[in-house]
């Protein structure tokens, strides 16, 4: 009988400690609702936390840490690491759709189209490329229009880093397709050297003009891919201004000669390429000190090195286009020529990159 009277004070006493223990919890839930949300909050946090570190500790990541194939490692890269919400569309999901236009343009601009216009005229296309300026600074101030309505004037900063927001809302969403459109805008900037081909203006494909158009699409699409929003917005913000500007030479200039003496400006085209290089070398630097930022400071190593060598080769064709001229050389037959051009025109016997002059005439 003594255990069974024991038996029945420690079943009552467990009933009574769980209902305490419910009671206590209900209070708490009641009384402490802000510490709740708190606590929710800190934790979604330490997801996005995780998730980052993550994504900076998978680089450098090989075979024999983890992955058992190379399947495996190319699912984890390119697929588990990307961003949920742009990870499905058109030309993001996998780099090799992007890498393939990205090859079959170099192919076509170094090889295939100049031996295709060895022994045939060059095209004109003054109409198209009046058509395919417009739509290049059509493309560009929807950019900065989408960016300044929806970041700058109200949340974003240019004086702090920006986090990524995660979440799958209206307003992230929103922030996702600015990314991709500017993405789709780099890879239609290809057709640039394309013109330049087939008016047979070769001379013009450089190595800046090559290095800046298959460099800039996949930037465009890493960020599109894995971080779209955040700190990153601020380069493709700035770039697409300058772009509105310089399209909208382009297509004036295309319109033919009447137009020129309206077109001054051309020297401050170049001059303004240069100003948004340093302003980006300068802005990017803030995910270095900002410990509360999480936009992955390894992104550092690609962004602030490719400023500085862009600096540099837009600096050197500035210098020749608009530096000391060398001494005129005696007129033939009495007559001086000088003409001006747009997406490879001669402009006043110098070189046109981009249309925009960058070095002296081969005479």
């Amino acid at each position: 009988m003594l255990s069974t009277l024991l038996g029945s004070i420690n079943q009552q006493g467990v009933s009574q400690l769980f209902w305490v223990s419910n009671l206590s919890t209900a209070n708490h839930l009641q009384t402490h609702p802000r510490r709740i949300a708190q606590e929710t909050t800190e934790i979604e946090m330490e997801d996005v936390a995780q998730r980052v570190n993550i994504a900076q500790n998978t680089i450098g990541k090989n075979d024999s840490e983890g992955f058992e194939s190379f399947s495996e490692f190319w699912n984890h890269i390119f697929f588990e690491l990307g961003d949920k919400r742009t990870n499905g569309w058109p030309l993001i999901g996998s780099p090799i759709p992007g890498l393939t236009i990205l090859g079959v343009y170099l192919l076509f601009v170094k090889w295939i189209g100049p031996r295709m216009m060895a022994n045939r005229k060059p095209f004109e296309l003054k109409e198209l490329l009046i058509l395919y300026n417009a739509v290049q600074v059509f493309f560009s101030m929807y950019i900065v229009y989408e960016a300044f309505d929806g970041l700058w004037l109200d949340k974003y900063s240019c004086f702090r880093c920006e986090n990524v927001e995660w979440e799958t809302n209206e307003y992230t969403m929103r922030i996702c397709r600015g990314f991709y459109v500017y993405f789709i805008a780099k890879l239609t900037e290809l057709l640039d050297t394309v013109f330049f081909v087939l008016r047979k203006k070769d001379r013009q494909v450089t190595f800046l003009h090559l290095y800046h158009h298959t460099m800039m699409p996949m930037a465009a699409w890493g960020a599109t891919k894995y971080y779209p929003g955040g700190h990153g917005a601020f380069i493709g913000t700035i770039n697409s201004f300058v772009h509105v500007v310089m399209y909208a030479y382009y297509m004036f200039a295309a319109m033919g000669p009447q137009w020129q003496k309206y077109l001054w400006w051309k020297k401050w085209i170049t001059t303004l390429q240069l100003g948004q290089f340093c302003v980006a070398f300068i802005h990017y630097m803030q995910v270095l000190f900002d410990k509360n930022c999480n936009y992955p400071k390894w992104s550092v190593i690609i962004v602030l090195p490719n400023a500085i060598f862009f600096y540099y080769l837009f600096y050197d064709f500035y210098e020749k286009a608009y530096g000391p001229s060398e001494p005129a050389k005696p007129k033939q037959n009495g007559v001086e020529t000088k003409g001006v051009e747009t997406n490879g025109v001669e402009a006043n016997g110098k070189i046109v990159e981009n249309n925009i002059a960058v070095g002296k005439k081969y005479e």
